[in-house]
């Protein structure tokens, strides 16, 4: 398990961040998609400004630089992973030197102008999607059919905001990121996880949020799988 030494600095910044703003949100139960009860909602949907969406890209930026992935492109599911995708573009370019194309889908294809269902750079090459969180893994199955439909592109690996580390269903002992990595024959990373997540919080605030820690806990004693 992961302490807070052993973060990166820009996961402790990250964290932070999802902290201050409230992007990670406590005080539940929070009921999830798949009906659980969670003490704990994350949502990358708040990062709802422009000083937020950049300390965000610089976070993906930073988390795809240290990774090493190797990719031509990036591409961001529509519809949280638009501007995903175009700021992590911008971070890649002004903080790493790394000027790289991206495009992004819309969900009805246009009929009129230039068509199609695609904005942006061609869609080819090793193709890296940027997204906020696995959950069922819909979008990722829908980004694939898309990069497989074009000539010479393909599917990388997957840049998420966040890794639950929580089992798919009840019947299996694997995540949706697990059970993506498997189907897709592709590496997921995530810029933090839930363990490490704890473990900041455990070193930075201590008593202070002992209750909301005891939660996390518990519901990864009920839940959990450590991807």
């Amino acid at each position: 398990m992961a302490s807070s030494a052993a973060l990166a600095p820009y996961q402790a910044e990250y964290i932070e961040l999802a902290l201050k703003w409230d992007i990670i949100r406590f005080g539940g139960p929070y009921t999830l998609k798949s009906g659980r009860q969670s003490p704990y909602f994350f949502n990358a949907g708040l990062f709802d400004t422009g000083l937020k969406l950049q300390k965000m890209a610089e976070c993906y930026a930073d988390c795809i630089v240290e990774s090493g992935i190797e990719f031509d492109m990036m591409f961001g599911p529509a519809y949280k992973g638009i501007p995903l995708v175009a700021a992590t573009a911008m971070a890649l370019a002004k903080n790493h030197g790394k000027d790289v194309p991206f495009c992004f889908n819309r969900k009805e294809a246009k009929t009129h102008g230039e068509g199609g269902n695609l904005v942006g750079a061609p869609l080819r090459g090793r193709v890296l999607v940027i997204d906020d969180v696995i959950t069922a893994g819909t979008a990722i199955n829908e980004a694939v059919v898309i990069i497989n439909s074009q000539h010479n592109a393909r599917l990388t690996a997957v840049v998420i905001a966040l890794d639950r580390q929580e089992r798919a269903s009840e019947e299996s002992n694997e995540s949706a990121i697990m059970q993506v990595e498997q189907r897709l024959g592709v590496k997921v990373y995530s810029v933090v996880t839930l363990s490490q997540i704890i473990e900041h919080m455990k070193h930075t605030r201590g008593e202070e949020t002992k209750d909301d820690i005891e939660g996390m806990l518990a519901y990864r004693e009920k839940y959990g799988c450590i991807s």
